[in-house]
Formats: C-alpha cells, sequence, structure tokens
C-alpha cells in the first residue's frame, strides 16, 4: 500500500482510535530509570515529532528488580512531560495488561498521549561502580505512583514456596518434561528437539543488532553440559535459559488518531491494534491437571483468530515469548502453530537478552517496524506472567481495518477450560504410593543431585515429593520417570 493509499485510509477514522506512534530501546552502562528515559527519547524521535514527549499524561512501568517507587515519574520528568499520572504494575501482571490499559484509556478518552517503558540494568548493577556505592539508583524515596496496579491471584501455591520451587528453571523444565512424556519422545529426542529450536533462535539472534548474546552457538552445544553452559534443571542448561543481566530498556508511545492528526504524525508512523487479550486467570502448575498444556493461551488463541478471520499461522511477523523452551514449545501447540517453526525475530530471550519482567516492550521494538515496512501484514506478541499462569496476545498491522480493537480480559473463559486438581498442602502431608507426574533434576556444579517430582496420589490429589538422593538424580536424567510409581513419605519420594 502506497503513503497516498494509507492516508485516504486513515481519513475517515474515528478520533478516537487509539494507534502506536513511536517505539524506541536503550542500552548502555547506566541506571534502569536512565535507560528507560533514553527508550522513551528515542520512541520521541521515532514519532517524527519529538516535542509530542511533552504532552504525554500516563506512563506506565511494569515492576522490575530495581527499587524505585515510582519509575515513571524519574523518566516523565527526563522527557520533560510535566502533567502525568504515573502508573506502576506489579509483578505477576501480563505486559500486555499495560498496553491494554494504554489503549483502553485512549479510546475512553482519560487519554491522548500514552507511555509504556520498561528498562533493566542488571549487567550495571553488577558493575564495579556499583558495588563499591559509585553509583545509585535514583530512588526519590517520597515520590509514589499515582496508580499502583496490584497482581491478583497466586502464581505458587505455598508449598511451592517453601520448598524453593518458586525458581523458573525448574517449573518450566517440569513443564517441558512433562509434554515430552505426552508426545512419547524419549529423552534423547526431547533434548535433540529444543536444543534444534534454540539453534535455530541463536540463529535469528546473529542477524539481530540489539541482541546481547549472539555469538553463535549450535545444538550440540546448546545441549552438552559444561563449565560455560553448566547444567540448571533437568534438561535445561543455561543457553537455555532466559539471560536478564543486561542493560536494556524499550518504550511504546501511544496517541488518539485524532491527536496524532492535531500533532502531524505522518501516517507512516501509525500502527494500529487489532487484538490486546489476556487472560488475568491464575493457577499455579500444581493445580492444572494437564501439566503440558495451557488451555488459556489456546483460548487467546481462538478469540484472537475470530477477530481477525485467520489463522495466527498466517501471521507475517511472529515473536512468541521466549523465557524457556517449554513457554515457546507449549504456545505453539496452543497456538496451532508450526512446530517446526522459529517464532522470533529477536532470537529469543537466551539470545537477544530477557530483560526482567519487560521482554514484550523488547519484542514490541523488533515486531512493529516489520508490520510498517510491509502495510497490510500483520505482526503477533505474545506475553508469558509468571509459569506458564496468565497469557497476553497483541496483533498489529499498519492498515487498519476498519473496526475497534478486541481489548478483553478472557480470564472467565480461561479459568473455564482449565481443568484442575486439589493438592497436598502441606510436604510432609502425605504418605503412601503415588505416580510421578513430572519432574527435573537440580545440580550441584556438574553433578545430578535433587530430583523434585510433582506426583498424583490415587485419591485424585497431587503432592510435591523431593529426594535428595544423588543415585536418583543419575538415573533421572537418562531414565523417564514419569509415569512411575513411587513411594512418597514426609515429602520424599523413593522408585518402587
Amino acid at each position: 500500500m502506497t503513503g497516498a493509499a494509507r492516508s485516504a485510509t486513515t481519513r475517515s477514522l474515528d478520533p478516537r482510535t487509539p494507534i502506536l506512534v513511536g517505539i524506541g530501546t536503550a542500552s548502555a552502562d547506566v541506571e534502569p530509570s536512565e535507560l528507560m528515559t533514553r527508550a522513551l527519547l528515542a520512541a520521541g524521535a521515532d514519532t517524527g515529532r519529538s516535542g509530542l514527549l511533552a504532552g504525554i499524561d500516563r506512563i506506565a512501568v511494569p515492576q522490575g528488580s530495581w527499587s524505585y517507587p515510582d519509575p515513571g515519574r524519574l523518566v516523565a520528568d527526563g522527557v520533560g512531560a510535566s502533567e502525568v499520572r504515573t502508573h506502576l504494575f506489579e509483578l505477576g501482571i501480563p505486559q500486555q495488561s499495560l498496553i491494554n490499559d494504554a489503549l483502553a484509556a485512549i479510546v475512553a478518552g482519560t487519554s491522548e498521549v500514552a507511555a509504556v517503558v520498561g528498562g533493566e540494568a542488571r549487567r550495571w548493577a553488577r558493575g564495579p561502580g556499583r558495588r563499591v556505592g559509585g553509583q545509585a539508583e535514583d530512588c526519590r524515596s517520597d515520590v509514589q505512583p499515582d496508580v499502583v496496579h496490584r497482581c491478583t491471584g497466586p502464581l505458587l501455591e505455598p508449598v511451592e514456596v517453601t520448598h524453593r520451587l518458586w525458581e523458573p528453571v525448574q517449573q518450566y523444565a517440569m513443564i517441558d518434561n512433562a509434554l515430552r512424556a505426552a508426545e512419547g519422545r524419549t529423552l534423547a529426542e526431547h533434548r535433540a528437539e529444543i536444543a534444534d529450536l534454540w539453534a535455530r533462535c541463536n540463529r535469528v539472534a546473529g542477524a539481530n543488532p540489539l541482541a546481547a548474546f549472539a555469538d553463535p552457538m549450535d545444538a550440540r552445544e546448546i545441549d552438552t553440559p559444561s563449565p560455560s553452559n553448566r547444567p540448571l534443571a533437568f534438561p535445561y542448561n543455561k543457553w537455555h535459559s532466559t539471560q536478564w543481566t543486561v542493560d536494556q530498556a524499550a518504550a511504546l508511545v501511544f496517541c488518539s488518531a485524532g491527536t496524532a492528526r492535531d500533532l502531524g504524525v505522518s501516517t507512516d508512523r501509525w500502527v494500529f491494534p487489532l487484538v490486546g487479550v489476556e487472560s488475568g486467570h491464575a493457577a499455579s502448575l500444581l493445580r492444572r491437571r494437564r501439566l503440558h498444556a495451557w488451555p488459556a493461551m489456546r483460548v487467546l488463541g481462538e478469540a484472537a483468530t475470530a477477530r481477525l478471520g485467520r489463522s495466527l499461522t498466517e501471521v507475517e511477523t511472529t515473536e512468541v515469548y521466549s523465557c524457556f523452551p517449554a513457554a515457546v514449545r507449549v504456545q505453539q501447540r496452543a497456538l496451532a502453530l508450526d512446530i517446526g517453526a522459529t517464532p522470533t525475530v529477536t532470537g529469543g530471550m537466551a539470545f537477544a537478552g530477557g530483560p526482567f519482567n519487560n521482554f514484550v516492550l523488547q519484542s514490541m521494538a523488533a515486531v512493529i517496524p516489520a508490520v510498517r515496512a510491509d502495510p497490510g501484514s500483520l505482526g503477533l506478541v505474545t506475553t508469558v506472567s509468571g509459569l506458564l499462569t496468565k497469557p497476553g496476545i497483541g496483533v498489529w498491522s499498519a492498515v487498519p481495518d476498519g473496526r475497534p480493537p478486541l481489548l478483553a480480559d478472557l480470564a472467565h473463559q480461561a479459568a473455564s477450560v482449565t481443568e484442575m486438581v486439589d493438592v497436598v498442602e502441606a510436604f510432609d502431608g502425605y504418605d503412601g504410593a503415588a505416580t510421578v507426574a513430572t519432574y527435573t533434576v537440580t545440580y550441584e556444579g556438574m553433578d545430578p543431585c535433587r530430583t523434585v517430582a510433582l506426583c498424583d496420589t490415587p485419591d485424585g490429589r497431587r503432592c510435591v515429593a523431593i529426594s535428595e538422593d544423588a543415585d536418583l538424580a543419575r538415573h533421572a536424567v537418562s531414565h523417564e520417570l514419569i509415569g512411575a510409581e513411587a513411594w512418597v513419605g514426609e515429602g520424599s519420594f523413593a522408585l518402587v
């Protein structure tokens, strides 16, 4: 579509139509608030109207690992936005929520120019200057956000927290192992599949100038434990995992179509949200009957497909959230994507870099240029919050389709299709026979040492069981335990 044709298409739009007009990224050895400020300045420049930033009336930031009480205020001050309401979103809220809220505010007329910005500087935080106190975060402890969005629903059960099962790598490894068993793969076949997927992602990262870890790695290197690729939780090594020791920030600028026209933002900058769906329903892994599946994401995918009138497999540019292989693999199946494809334009969080709790913004910064470059094409970005807990989907196009965007929280629908089981709430709350539903193994250095299992009891409940038997751990990395009969007692277990 030509620029003239696009202008003609947008001329008749409702002035309250929400649009994305600017994207920006930043990476430098500075504190997180400075990174976020630089990213927003870059997004302002991307609009072609840098003065637009002064008119921002709403800034939303996802909680990071930093300690700022009101990061949005720091960023607003840095870009000269003096009349702004700041929003802070707690951990456990999907990053799609920040985008949907901004879009909804524009539709409702409570915002004309809104920004969503996130950033992390874990590499800076570990640097020598930071360690000796030569640099510090600008906390301004007397400043608080105008609005704090609270997380609802537990991501973990108390028994999981008490017994160190909160580490994402363990939970995602257990999900991946459950998927292996459900699809009838051997351990060797499974490891080869995930290594091949990650090697393909690595090749994409090699073509991404913003990737933090773009050095070539083949499937054999990714699959083989070594001192530089230490095993974390079977079958995952370091390079299967998101890498969050990065200095990366990204920012998005939204406004109404009427404001964009008034400010003279060229229509070649306009990108339209067609779909923004999420689910706030929370169900811990321990309570999900089907450990290898994500029905909530399937619900979102079906809603997106219905709104678009076409399959998500036909979307031209796709970035599937990629903290661990399980996240990608389960989403591919839930969304009916081609499992042989490589659903990333960044290279994924292991190789592009996975700044804590804001990678979706980095994804957007990679997908939106592709959508702009091919008007009429679609860009898909998925969101994962928690441990495959709360999903999100955004679909974007540089050409409007004449209908309002689908913005919805489909929590009720997700809850209705998520099969649940009762749990044994205390670590030592069950003694007796059980069946291993899934498991992983953790390591002491390079050596398997601890087996963590979720087990199903004959009365239909699920319990956590952990064995510190190194012999069992060594056995579990070379032999399938899922489906094995076990005896659980005082929270430990042994095969029978």
